[in-house]
């Protein structure tokens, strides 16, 4: 039998335990999608003002791991500064740009100034994965 004013103790450590299986079983929380990924520069020509600047205001730099979102995966969580996973390529890409609204179930992988790179990228389906 608890004593009196120890019920308070066991609340405490339950919810401690709630929280703690709760990071444990991150992965029940990854969204996963799959969508058309085409690559874009830094370059003028690309873009309408600023080569670098992104829509939602940051400045991309050639080795960022950056990507740009349709407006239909903004709804679904992928929003500013969020991190993906892209199955096949290394690292994590982080949300800094958009895509214009005629888009949809699309992202665009920066490249910096490679057109090679993003010309052999080509357009192709990938499968991503974020929290």
């Amino acid at each position: 039998m608890l004593q009196q004013g120890k019920p308070h103790l066991v609340v405490l450590i339950s919810v401690a335990i709630v929280f703690f299986a709760a990071g444990l079983s991150s992965a029940e929380n990854e969204r996963v999608l799959k969508v058309t990924a085409t690559a874009y520069n830094s370059l003028p020509g690309q873009t309408a003002n600023d080569p670098s600047l992104t829509a939602w205001g940051h400045k991309l730099v050639p080795g960022m791991k950056a990507i740009a979102v349709s407006r239909d995966l903004i709804d679904l969580g992928l929003t500013n500064g969020v991190k993906v996973k892209i199955d096949g390529l290394s690292g994590t890409f982080t949300v800094m740009d958009k895509l214009h609204k005629r888009w949809k179930l699309r992202i665009d992988i920066y490249m910096g100034t490679d057109v090679k790179s993003a010309k052999q990228w080509g357009k192709r389906e990938v499968t991503i994965r974020w929290h």
